[in-house]
């Protein structure tokens, strides 16, 4: 065997070991995916927090396991079966994967003034609706996520929940928060929790479900909350954390190109094995 078959038999299955993790690695987030689709209250109970955006992540979820599974489902028979079809859409999807990234990054940096405006429009939006439609709340339950880590409340500061109408109309007091405002840590008082199970009367017909009480709730503003609000807390968070994120993104991005450089390599080299076979015969 010549040293060229030896690194070409040395990358191949080099190619599947490591595509085989991935593909283990994909059907672990599919079911994680459909695991909280299917018992959101076991996971719930799992995780301890009632602050998960359950129903949108969970689809994420699903939907990026299969993505992985599917391509190293193509690195793996690829590489194993010598298939050089299947090398050629391996290469292809991680090369668009690759050119999506990039993109991304381009235009983050590129309009990241406009971003920030359209997130805040967003946040503020989901604010002044919070709680008006309890079949929708996928974007309340991220923002409560949010709030509860970044330990932050509002937009600007708490005041942006003072004006919303499902917390003043069930308030004793003038001013209220969403439970994720709530600091625990600043007090060992147990908090004034007032549970919210539906709209103001009227807003809603009269078969529309009520929330679940965890979904939904208010403590006094003038109690123990964060006082910060979340643009602050956000510019921090991405600022401490800057170097791991640079440093994530650059060593996804070298991993695809590592396994396009081999993909590519194994594709263009396997004619020439095949083509020194044929003369041996």
């Amino acid at each position: 065997m010549s040293a060229q078959e030896s690194c070409l038999s040395l990358i191949k299955y080099f190619l599947f070991v490591f595509n085989l993790f991935f593909f283990a690695l994909g059907s672990l987030i599919f079911c994680f995916g459909i695991w909280i689709l299917i018992d959101k209250t076991s996971f719930v109970s799992f995780v301890g927090l009632s602050f998960v955006p359950l129903q949108t992540w969970s689809k994420i979820l699903a939907i990026s396991g299969v993505l992985t599974m599917g391509l190293a489902l193509l690195g793996c028979v690829g590489a194993l079966k010598e298939l050089r079809s299947l090398l050629g859409m391996y290469f292809g999807m991680l090369l668009l994967l690759f050119a999506t990234e990039i993109t991304l990054g381009i235009l983050i940096s590129t309009q990241r003034v406009r971003l920030e405006r359209r997130v805040k429009e967003l946040v503020l939006s989901t604010i002044q609706n919070y709680g008006s439609n309890p079949e929708e709340t996928a974007a309340e339950e991220s923002w409560d996520y949010a709030q509860f880590q970044l330990r932050c409340c509002g937009w600007h500061s708490p005041q942006d929940w003072f004006q919303v109408l499902i917390l003043r109309g069930n308030a004793s007091e003038a001013d209220r928060v969403p439970c994720s405002c709530y600091n625990s840590s600043a007090t060992n008082d147990s908090a004034i929790f007032d549970k919210i199970y539906s709209p103001q009367p009227g807003r809603l017909g009269p078969r529309a479900r009520p929330r679940h009480s965890t979904d939904l709730c208010s403590v006094p503003a003038n109690g123990h909350i964060y006082s910060e609000g979340c643009a602050k807390s956000l510019r921090t968070w991405l600022h401490n954390n800057l170097i791991s994120i640079v440093g994530i993104c650059l060593g996804v991005g070298l991993l695809e190109l590592g396994f396009m450089t081999l993909s590519i390599f194994m594709c263009r080299n396997l004619e020439y094995v095949y083509d020194r076979l044929a003369r041996y015969r």
